[in-house]
């Protein structure tokens, strides 16, 4: 199983980005999804997650300003981003759980990097 991330980049203060993360390879289903990122220095963390069923979750300082969603038939994530701000600077990475031979396991994408610049 891979993950293909991408739509990262140099962004103004305010401005948007949106992410895109594709899975492709061996799996019966794909179970949750989602975006976690690392600034430098810092732990990473979860961002947004949708589960198969649609339901969404996100980090509180992004409720309102980032959507999370997924197209179910291209096997895709994305993180639409609004609003940025200078503490957006991050590696973000996607996620997936998928079920592989009756069992649930987790894969992460390579990260992709946004800067948003003051």
């Amino acid at each position: 199983v891979q993950l293909q991330a991408s739509g990262g980049g140099l962004v103004e203060v305010g401005g948007s980005l949106r992410l895109s993360c594709v899975v492709s390879g061996r799996f019966y289903s794909i179970n949750d999804m989602g975006w976690y990122r690392q600034a430098p220095g810092q732990q990473r963390e979860l961002v947004a997650s949708i589960t198969s069923d649609g339901s969404r979750k996100y980090e509180d300082s992004v409720k309102g300003r980032f959507t999370i969603s997924r197209d179910y038939a291209k096997n895709t994530v994305y993180l639409q981003m609004n609003s940025l701000k200078p503490e957006d600077t991050a590696v973000y990475y996607c996620n997936t759980r998928v079920t592989r031979y009756g069992q649930r396991v987790d894969y992460w994408g390579q990260g992709t990097l946004v800067t948003v610049s003051s």
